[in-house]
Formats: structure tokens, sequence, C-alpha cells
């Protein structure tokens, strides 16, 4: 429902709040009171109470309450408080209603004559909003309607002073018209803006230059409370007077609320006898309407529906209600349930009945208690699962139970349950199922199939298949009759028609493809989708056996420009996005139909859209429709349901018989009792059920008139609204000439005590004139069929149906067989007709059904037995409860195995994938991976050793002596710091714990048993955590007596006692991950000098290598790693780490040591077998012929290629006092020398020098002070003394010129004048005057590198000496 009415007071506290300051509104003063007031509480708020005298009446939408002598005015306090006590809680009949008074209101009295009071109304309708105004007003102003000025307002159109003026208050006093114009004008934007559909002030009192609203009666869209939540604030929607809210009511409301689906439930009668669960709006009012009729209205106790495919849980909730409502009170004819509904659309109805199946079997001792009787009939998608679901229950429940299908009229359960229409025992069996025909049904047609045709006498035969030629020729005239209708524009829907769908409803689609196959088409006619929420992409669908695929926009414009032989939308959009995708459609001129599914549109906006509609031609179904179809054509989303229903229903050919409905579900039952009547639906519109639908009853009866396939119509409208009425002066004035039979729903509405909101938003009569009896009889003085009852609507339409046909205006055809359509397979296994091996099998936890179950118990027990983690445990690992001391003493586990520290390999493992920004789920993983054999596999272990040595009846000496001489270690014996005299307390605690509460636990005392043993020979060889959680374990299985040997036996064996570790210890890794999430640690990089490098041999003996030292600021190494100190040369030829190259042949294979000729060419090279400390000659001392010896570390961080044989690293030694000067030489720098290494004499000048040696400085390092040790040689070095430091010794000397200097600086300055000006990479193109920032820059380069001092000798790369 969408207009509800409000409390008085809510209005005026709308009013108070939102209207104008400038209005002329007086603040409405008033107070609340119902039955929990507290009066103390009530005078404190309002002070004015005590003060003025006041106004009081009930507050309970009560009409004409002054007539009713339910106001008292003009008291003070003490009155009015006395005159609601008196009243309160009292019965009190107003017309037919009787209810209790419940709510008051006290408002101040305002003195005034009656010539200041005056009456306003607004009130909403189809095209605009009326304003009613009366310069009279109270409660004898009578007749309004016919009294009143009226103001029509047009919809999106604002209203002036001006005009209120000259139209509303011309019988106003001059002086007071600017007053009175402007609260008009305010009160009608705060209107609109706050979604009231009516809003009535009478009287409106207009004294001392204000306007004072006296009472006050209104209606909100309840609709709009998704847009104006934030203005109304919580709104209570108070019952009709005659009939209490009950708390089953509020439940159902809220359910309703939360669900997509729409449930809906009125207690009309709780004492009734019949009581009503019914699928669908417009079924519920129909089943209603017949209970009515036959006479069952004073025992009628409910009035509900529900519908749009709740979910079983819901569909439970909903038949919980009711039961629970029905088996409160006993009725002494016994109780009856009337499970009824139509044909589904798209309702699962199986899924939908098991939901109900689950609340009757809960409540069947109490149903047997009063006597229950329950009636079923129902059809639509799977409803055969569905009816054989209830039938089988109804052999257990011990009460009568009778089910009916489709082949029984949709309301004849109605008359069975009332006893006034025999219980046939068998019923007619139908022969398809969802999408095909079952074995033996292509032979047969149903008896009713083609009844028109038979009773017209056609000279087709019935249910057999017409010649290709008849066929061709039907086709033919079937489609020239649908292009001459076409060409004239009046046709909604044709062959050629294609759509785009607005959602991603897949299943909608599916089935009007699967519709477009069966009637024939040639192309689909769904071209493409929009859905917002997804990219661009394309949706896989059938298309009879093949598959095909459909392009899915996020954007309405691409769909459209790519797609503009489209010309229906299907916006299957919520109620809160409907409107603005509607709007954007019709910004596109090719949509000439719009068919908008939601249900719940504010009316302000439907409105809207149907203004647009007009100015553009675009015709609008909906809102809260299926749809539409046209037989062998196209149809709209879910519309006509499954393929069992299409193909019983012959909706894949045309017949004569359009229909235009309100209730999308009674579509569907229309489809069934045209096709049963008469020779099948040539098209049907269900103009859907909100008060303002896009196109009326006129719109489309009037396309029927005008289309020459059309013979007759059929209408089915209902209470509320005066739209049959256009219809009934249609037929008056001969617009309309062909058959029309109709019938009104919702008959019964006059026969409830008080108002009944029906299923549909526009189903409520707000007069006598739009009552469904007033329009029955209006339709059929009209010249209309219109029948007794909806129970004889199928006989006046087969009536109507044989008089043409004898007429000649209707000729029956011969039926054509449509084709067959491969059901989907998923829809198959629904309805059991397939069966296939499960990919999966489970046996501990079931998630179908209403509440998830864990081995069999409902998720609900489990908490509320307070089963704790460790009955979880036990019912999911273990599939049964086990005993309380076994649950404790899993929760104790998970508490002692929960963590150990950051250091273990698992925590290490998450911390670690933390710090590198990893996600949860993948660090608790990479710290699970850890756990094995090694690291939090030992309870296995354990389980198995201890088992095996108790079961083969080792004593524990023999246990512990066979273990040994095995060589195996005990598994959970052994802790590196807690001994047998510092026990481990989580053992101990374990332990104890075990031993007081399991029944027996042999193998924990074996373990005991072995562990005096073991701490007897080493105290650390205690039973550990690992262990006494192992064997606590085995007994647990083995002596709880829930569990057989072999299960035990089982459970060990594939290693669930680990499991209590697996998943205690991730408890700790997610503790972990947290914590360094929460500490925001960078990422982890392990240190270097806590990494031992060990390359193999070969990569060591492999270096081109010449005579050289490296200088590592004081220190010199080895890359043996075994050797420090200052003689590191002489060292290194006894690491065979110094090779050298022949001069001649450039053999690189001669060991100085070993070796002092070339075995290629017996070149002989000197053998070094000393070192002496020499005191080093002047530079200009030495020989000219001397070439310079160069040392290269050949290591992938420094060599990158292969060496030149020009690059290979000679020394010529002439003399022993030259090999005595090479040998002594300090390392005064270090260069890096660009390959080739081109020798130069010293004698070549500067320019000549930097041209042939483009090298430059790399390093300066002085000799510094200290002393090394040789432990090879046992010789001793002494070096320079720190007093010496500055002597002549320690300076620094140029290579290629006599300069020596003290200063480095000096040197740097003077070594540029060689060219020697800056740092370069051997290895980037990185340069840098700086030595500190060249070092820096080559730590860059350390993947390749091994060790920190083996980066320290590759960044000296060239050593000159």
């Amino acid at each position: 429902m969408s207009a509800k009415a409000i409390r008085e007071a809510t209005g005026k506290d709308l009013l108070n709040r939102f209207l104008s300051p400038s209005s002329g509104a007086a603040l409405c003063k008033f107070a609340a009171v119902d039955e929990s007031t507290k009066w103390e509480a009530l005078v404190a708020a309002n002070p004015w109470l005590q003060t003025e005298k006041l106004v009081v009446k009930p507050d309970q939408l009560i009409k004409r309450r002054g007539k009713l002598g339910l106001i008292e005015v003009n008291c003070d306090l003490a009155t009015a408080k006395s005159w609601i006590e008196q009243r309160i809680g009292k019965d009190i009949k107003i017309g037919k209603a009787t209810g209790k008074l419940r709510s008051f209101i006290i408002e101040p009295f305002l003195p005034h004559k009656p010539t200041e009071e005056a009456y306003v109304c607004i009130y909403s309708h189809r095209s605009g909003d009326t304003i009613l105004f009366h310069h009279e007003g109270g409660v004898d102003i009578g007749d309004v309607d016919s009294k009143a000025v009226k103001l029509e307002v047009p919809v999106g159109q604002i209203v002036s002073t001006k005009d209120i003026k000259n139209v509303l208050l011309t019988k106003i006093d001059a002086s007071q018209q600017d007053l009175v114009a402007g609260f008009i004008e305010s009160l009608y934007q705060q209107y609109v803006e706050l979604y009231f559909t009516y809003l009535e002030i009478n009287p409106l009192v207009i004294t001392g230059g204000k306007v004072y609203v006296l009472d006050l009666a209104a209606k909100l869209d309840a609709t709009a409370d998704f847009i104006c939540r934030s203005k109304w604030g919580e709104i209570d929607y108070p019952p009709p007077f005659g009939r209490d809210a009950y708390p089953e009511e509020a439940y159902i409301a809220d359910l309703d609320a939360k669900s997509g689906a729409s449930l809906k439930l009125t207690i009309l009668n709780k004492n009734g006898r019949i009581w009503t669960m019914v699928a669908g709006g417009g079924a519920s009012v129909i089943y209603s309407d017949t209970i009515c009729d036959l006479g069952g209205a004073s025992e009628l106790a409910n009035y509900g529906e529900y519908s749009g495919a709740p979910s079983e849980q819901q569909t439970y909730e909903y038949a919980k209600t009711i039961l629970s409502l029905m088996t409160q009170q006993k009725h002494p004819e016994g109780k009856v349930l009337i499970i009824g509904g139509g044909i589904a659309n798209f309702t699962n109805v199986a899924a939908t009945f098991k939901g109900i199946v689950t609340a009757l079997q809960e409540f069947q001792a109490r149903l047997v208690e009063h006597n229950v009787s329950i009636f079923v009939r129902r059809a639509g998608p799977n409803y055969q699962e569905g009816l054989r679901i209830m039938r089988d229950v109804g052999q257990n429940l011990g009460i009568p139970l009778f089910v009916f299908g489709p082949e029984t009229h949709m309301t004849a359960i109605v008359g069975m349950a009332l006893g006034k229409r025999p219980i046939p025992r068998e019923t007619e069996v139908e022969f398809s199922t969802a999408n095909f025909l079952l074995p033996g049904g292509q032979d047969k047609t149903p008896d009713q199939s083609r009844k028109g045709s038979i009773a017209g006498g056609s000279s087709a035969a019935a249910g057999g298949a017409a010649s290709a030629a008849t066929a061709a020729a039907a086709a033919a005239a079937v489609a020239a009759a649908n292009a001459d209708f076409l060409d004239g524009g009046k046709t909604m829907f044709s062959k050629k028609t294609k759509a785009i769908v607005w959602g991603m409803q897949t299943r909608a689609v599916q089935s009007m493809l699967d519709f477009d196959f069966v009637c024939r088409r040639t192309e689909p006619s769904v071209v493409a989708m929009v859905y917002p929420f997804t990219g661009d992409h394309k949706q896989k669908f059938y298309w009879g056996h093949k598959e095909i695929l459909i392009n899915v926009y996020k954007k309405m414009e691409d769909a459209m420009t790519k797609h503009r032989d489209a010309d229906v939308l299907v916006n299957f959009a919520s109620l809160r996005s409907a409107y603005e995708s509607t709007i954007e459609t019709m910004n596109y001129p090719q949509i000439r139909t719009i068919a908008i599914i939601a249900e719940g549109i504010p009316e302000n906006m439907t409105r809207k859209l149907i203004l647009m509609a007009n100015e553009k031609g675009v015709s609008i179904i909906g809102p809260a429709t299926v749809g539409g179809i046209k037989p062998g054509c196209f149809k709209i989303g879910n519309t006509g349901g499954m393929m069992d229903n299409i193909l019983h229903s012959k909706l894949y050919r045309p017949g004569s018989v359009a229909y235009v409905s309100r209730s999308g579900g009674m579509s569907n039952e229309l489809n069934n009792i045209i096709s049963k009547a008469t020779n099948g639906v040539y098209e049907g519109v269900a103009i859907g059920g909100d008060r303002y639908p896009g196109t009326n009853f006129m719109d489309h009866i009037l396309r029927y008139q005008a289309d020459p396939q059309v013979k007759m119509i059929v209408l089915l409208g209902e209470v509320g609204g005066t739209e049959e009425y256009d219809v009934c002066n249609a037929l008056k004035d001969k617009r309309i000439n062909k058959p029309l039979v109709a019938w009104c729903i919702g008959t019964c509405a006059s026969m409830f005590t008080s108002e009944v909101q029906f299923g549909h938003a526009g189903s409520c009569a707000q007069s006598e004139k739009e009552t469904a009896s007033s329009k029955n009889a209006a339709l059929g003085a009209s010249g209309a069929t219109v029948p007794a009852s909806f129970d004889n609507l199928g006989e006046a339409i087969h009536e109507v149906y044989y008089r043409l046909v004898h007429e000649g205006v209707i000729v029956p055809e011969a039926e054509l067989p449509p084709p067959t359509v491969p059901m989907d397979y998923s829809w198959a296994r629904e309805l059991g007709l397939i069966r296939k091996p499960a990919s999966f099998m489970t046996s501990i936890c079931d998630e179908r059904g209403q509440e998830l179950l864990y081995a069999g118990m409902p998720i609900s027990d489990v908490l509320k037995n307070d089963m704790g983690l460790g009955g979880v445990i036990s019912l999911l690992w273990f599939q049964r409860p086990l005993p309380p001391y076994v649950c404790k003493f899993f929760e104790m586990c998970l508490m002692v195995t929960a963590d150990h520290g950051p250091a273990v390999s698992g925590a290490h493992n998450t911390i670690v994938c933390a710090r590198a920004g990893k996600d949860l789920v993948s660090s608790l993983v990479s710290g699970l991976l850890t756990i094995g054999d090694r690291f939090g596999g030992a309870l296995d272990g354990a389980a198995r050793q201890f088992s095996e040595g108790y079961d083969s009846g080792l004593i524990p000496m023999e246990f512990v002596n066979s273990m040994r001489k095995k060589g195996t270690l005990i598994m959970g014996i052994g802790h590196r710091v807690k001994s047998i005299n510092n026990p481990d307390m989580r053992v101990k605690i374990i332990k104890e714990f075990v031993l007081e509460n399991f029944p027996s636990t042999p193998l924990l005392n074996y373990a005991l048993e072995v562990e005096k043993i073991t701490t007897s020979k080493k105290p650390n060889l205690i039973l550990n955590v690992d262990g006494v959680i192992a064997v606590s374990f085995v007994d647990m299985l083995r002596n709880t007596g829930s569990f057989t040997r072999e299960e035990a036996q089982e459970y060990i064996e594939m290693g669930s006692i680990n499991s209590l570790f697996v998943l205690g210890r991730s408890i700790g890794f997610i503790g972990h991950f947290m914590d360094q999430k929460r500490l925001r640690q960078g990422l982890y990089r392990h240190p270097w000098d806590d990494i031992s490098y060990v390359l193999p041999e070969q990569a060591l003996i492999t270096r081109k290598i010449g005579i050289f030292s490296t200088r590592l600021g004081t220190v010199q190494k080895c890359r043996c790693l075994a050797f420090r100190g200052a003689c590191l040369k002489t060292h290194m030829v006894r690491c065979h780490l110094i090779q050298i190259s022949c001069p001649n042949c450039h053999n690189s294979k001669i060991c100085l040591l070993q070796n002092n000729k070339c075995p290629t060419c017996n070149f002989t090279v000197v053998k070094i077998s000393k070192v002496e400390p020499i005191k080093k000659q002047n530079a200009q001392e030495e020989s000219p012929k001397r070439r310079f010896v160069a040392s290269q570390i050949n290591h992938p961080l420094v060599q990158k290629r292969e060496l030149h044989a020009s690059e290979r690293v000679v020394m010529q030694i002439s003399s022993q006092e030259n090999r005595r000067k090479v040998a002594s030489v300090s390392p005064i720098v270090s260069l890096q020398v660009p390959p080739p290494l081109i020798p130069f004499e010293q004698t070549k000048s500067k320019q000549q020098l930097v041209a042939a040696n483009p090298f430059k400085i790399l390093k300066l390092v002085p000799q510094k002070g200290g002393e090394s040790f040789c432990d090879e040689m046992k010789s001793r070095v002494q070096s320079v003394k720190p007093e010496k430091r500055m002597s002549e010794e320690s300076w620094f000397h140029c290579p290629f010129c006599p300069l020596k200097t003290r200063f480095k600086l000096e040197f740097m300055r003077h070594a540029r004048s060689h060219g020697v000006d800056k740092f370069v990479c051997d290895h980037c193109t990185y340069e840098t005057v700086n030595e500190a920032d060249m070092l820096n820059h080559l730590k860059q380069h350390l993947d390749e590198a091994t060790n920190r001092s083996y980066l320290m000798e590759a960044a000296k790369e060239w050593v000159l000496h």
C-alpha cells in the first residue's frame, strides 16, 4: 500500500516543522495521550495544559468526531483527564466497526466565531492535485465536494497566490485573502515536498492575523520513505478504527520491509474459523471475495498474501505466524486453512511450499488439537514437486489435507472447504512439466485444452497436427494481419519487436528467448542488456539448442546507439532507481514501450513519468507489473510463467481473445482460463497494481477494439479507482462494440467492518463509487458480460466465445505443435527429472534449509546450548556432540598451542609475509605451510609412536630401548628449556585436567612411565606439550564411549590430532599479522652478517689474478677467509689463489707456488718464496723499462665479459732487485683501469700518458700503522709506527711523475692534472667525485656478492703496485 493514513498528531508535527514562518500559520500546540501516558510527565512537558482551556478528542482515524460526540471542548485539565479515563480502553461502536479507544490528542481551545472557520483539502489523482476550499467550515459543512471551489494543479507545476486568490478565495474578505493565499501556497508546497497524498483541514480558523489548524486528517505516500525518512522521522501508521494493531502484523510488516518479496497480513477476526495463506496480491483478493460470496465473511479470520518469489525461510516465518494465530483458540466446528494461489510467473512453488511444510510439521500436534482441515491449490514453476511435497506431508500430519493443481479452478477449493462443493477423489493428470512434454503427453491433449474449438464444431481434428500447407497458410494470414495493423501504428508488439532489458535479470531474459524460440521467431527479441554496476561485456544465453551472446552495456546511451532497432525497454530497476532509468530511456525516441516491473515507486514520480510519456508518445506498462504477452510474437520478462504453462495455455500461437488486467499474477491465471474456454489468447497486458499505472484499461481496450484479429475482450478490474467507468462510457457510446467480459475483484471489501488495504496499492475504495460491487453493476448495465462471481468467469468467457464461433466471427484453426525447447540442466535437476553423481559429498554441514546445520544440529541450538568452540569442533570434526569435558579439553589445547613467540618458523614466515604487504590470508597460509614433521608435526607422531608401543604390549622400558635401537627420537619427549626440575606448567595443567575428568587414561599413564625412564637419563627429556596432547587425544578417542575402536584408529591415521595444533596456531599467526600491521613494520630484509656465504671451490680457483694484495682500511683479507694480515700475497700463493699468464703463449694455468715454467712453451717465471719488508725507493730510481703490474678480481660483480688477450695480467721482472722492489711497494693508489690495459713508459709525455691511459682514481689508501701476522709463513712484519706516520714513507707518491706529498687533498688536485678527476662505476654509467658516494653506489650491485668483505674487495676492482 502506498497511501497510508497518519495520526492527527503526526500531521500537525510535520506542519509545525516544515511550514514556512511566513505562511501565517500559528504553531499547533498539542499533547498526545495513550494508555502508557504518565500525566505528571505530560504536564511537565506541556505546562500550557494547566493554564489554558482545552479540547480533547480521539486520534484514531475516526471521521466526523464532532457529530459522534467524541470531542470535549472548553474544558480544564482535570475534566480532560477524566473524560479520557472514562473512554480509554473501552469498546465503542462507530458504524459497523466496534473497537477500543486507545489514543487521544489534547489541544488548546481557540475561541472564535463561526464566520472565521474555513475548509481546505488537497488530494492527488492521476493528472495532478486538486485543492478544495470553502469559506465555511466545521462539523456542519455537509457535502463539501459539491460546495467547495476547486483549483486543479497539473503534475509538475506549482500554484501561485494569484491563482489561489482568483479561484479559491473569491468569498473571503479581501483583507484576509493575502494571509490565506500565502498559507495555502505554503501548505501545498509542503504537501508536495513531504509526499502527502491527502490532506484535509476542517476547520481552518482565520483570526487575529493568524491561521490556525484545528482538525486535520492526512495520508502519506509510504513508498517515499527512502526519500523522506530524514524529514519524516519514524512514522506510526495506525490501523483503521475497529481493528487493533497486532504484534504479528508488525512482524510480517518488518519481514516485508527487509525482503524483496511481498508479505502482507491483516487480522480481521482473530477468532474466525477460515484462515487463508494465498500467493499473489490479486489472488488473495479473489479468495476473500469467494469466501464472502459463499457466506463466510463473518468467519474470515485474516487477509494476506505472499508473492514476489519469497525464500523458503520467509514463507516458513509467514506460515508459522499464521499457524500460531490460528491455533490460539478452538472453534466448535474446527478450522479451515486455505493455501491457494494462481499460476505463478516466476516463483518456485516447491521452494515456498517447503517453508510451509516445515511450519505445518512444527504445528502438527496443535493442528490436530484444533481440528484443522487444509485445502491446497497452486500452480507455476516446479509446482509438481511442490504438490508432491504437500501430499507427502499430508499423510503424516493426521489431519485432512487436499491438494490440487492447475487442472482445478483457482477458487474451487473455497467451495470444498466451506462444504459448498464436493471434494473430488481424483484429479486430472498434467502431461507436461517445465520445458518439455513428459512421456505419453505428446499423444494426448488435455480434455479442456481445445474446448472452445470442439464446442464450436470446428472441422479441425481435436489435438491433431495440421498439414504443412494449412500451417503455412495460417501463419501467412496471421502475419498479413499483423503487418496491416502494424502499418496503422497501433500495435504494441509484433514478431519483429526487439527489446533492451535494464538489469541483470538473466532468468527473465532466458525465459523471453525460450518463448521466442517456441514461437518460431527468426531472431531473439532481446538485443541488449543495461547494467551500470558491471563493465561492458557479453552474457551467454541459449537460443534453442545453441548458445548465443548478448551484449551487456554499462551505459544506456551505448545500448541505444548500437541497437537502434530496439523499440521496447523492459525495466527491472529497483523502486529507488526505476524513475531515473525510465526518464533516461524516454530521451531516446526509438523506444515506444517501457515496462516497469518494480513495485512501490512513489506516486509523485509515477505521475511525472506518465506526463513525460504522454508528451513523447511512449506507452508505459506498470509500475508493479509482470508485463504483457502477445502469443507467437513477444513477451515481457517473466510473463506467462515457465514453459509448461506456456504450452498448456497455448501461448506459443495467437488466439482470438485479448485481455487487460491489473494483477500480474492473475494475468497468468487468465491465460489458463482463456485457453481452456476459447481458442486462446491473442494479447494480454497487466497494467500494474500501483495506484497510477502508466497506461489504463482504456488505452489497451481501444487498441484491441481497433485490431481485427481480436474478436472478444476480457477485463479484470479491482476495487479502488474509477478507470472502469471510462470503459462503461465507451460501451455506451459504442466506441467499444466487441464483446467484453468484465469482472472487478474486491467485492468483499464492503462486507468488512473496517477498512482493509488489499495487496495492490490501488486496491482501496475511497468512496462507494470505487467499490468492486458498484463497478460490476455499472459494467453490466453498460452492456458488458459480468459473471456472478470470479468462480463463473471461465463459464462466462466460454459462453461468449461459443456464440462467436456459431456466428462465424471466430473460426477455430487446427492446432500446431510447438517446437521442443531443451530444459536447462539446473532446472531439470530442480524438478528431479535427472540425476548425476555429485561432485562433492559432505556429512558435517548443510546450509540449504531454514538455518545452518552442524552435523544435523541447527546453529540456533548450538548457541542456545552454549556448546562453545569445543562443541563446534566436536560437531564439525567428529560429526557428533562430545561430552563437555572433551569440549573443554579441545579449548585448553587451542589455548596452549595458540602461540610460541615470533621466532618459530610459522610465526616468522607470517611476520615476513605481513611486512611484505601481503593480506591476512596470504600471511596466514605462509605460516601454516611450515607446519610439518619438524614444526608442529609432533602430535601425530607422538600419538602414533605411543599407541603402537602400548598396543604391541611393550612395557615402557622396552619401548624406550626399541626406539633407541631404531635410532628414532621419541616424539613428544624433550624440551629445550624445561626439565623434570623445572616443569612446563602447560603440561601440568592439561595432565591434571585429563586425569581428573577423562574416564580412563591408559596411554597417558604409559607416556608418564616413559617420561620417568627418559628423565632418569637426562632431566630435560620430559613429556612436552605435544606429547601430553597427543596421548590425551588418543585416550579421548578410545575411552569416552563416543567412538568405536576402528573410528578412533581412523582418526589417528588421518592426522586429526595435529588439527588442534593447526587451529590453535592459526590464532597466533593471525595475532602476529595484526601486530605487524598495527606496528606498521616495513619490509623485512635479513642482515648479511647473519648469513654464512660458502661458495663452491670451483668458483675460487678460476680467477685470473696477478700478484696483488687487497687492503681494506688497516686489515687485509684472503679470499679463503682463513687469513687476515699484511703478508697476504704470500699466503695467497700458499692458497693456490694466485696465477699468472705466460707472456709468450698466454697460458693462464701457471701457479707460482707449484711451477715456475710454462708447460706449453717452457717460459721461465720467477717463483716468489719470501716477502721481506724493504724500504721503498724513490720513484725516480725505478727502471724506465718497468711495466705496471695490475691485478684483477674476476667476480661476477666485477667482471661481466671474457678477457681479451691484451688484458691478461703479465709480470716481467728482470732482476732480483726489481722483484724485491715490486714486492715491497705499498699500495699508494688503487686505480680503476678500463680495459685494454696499455703499458706505458714513464718517459712519455703527459699528453701521451693521458691519451694512452684514460684511467681514473678509485681510492687513495695510505699505509697505516699496526701489526699483522702470517700464520702460513710464520713471519712478522712490523709496519710503520704511529710516531713515524708523517715520514716520507707514508707520503703519497704519484705513479706518473716524481711528485710526492703528505697531503691527500694536494695529491688529489695533482692527480687531476693527469686526467684523474672522478670516480667511475665499472658496471653502469654512474660517475662521482666523492669517494663515499661511489662506495655506497657499489653496494647497489650486491645481489651477486657473497659477503661483505668480498664486496669491499670488489669495490677496489683494480690495484696497481
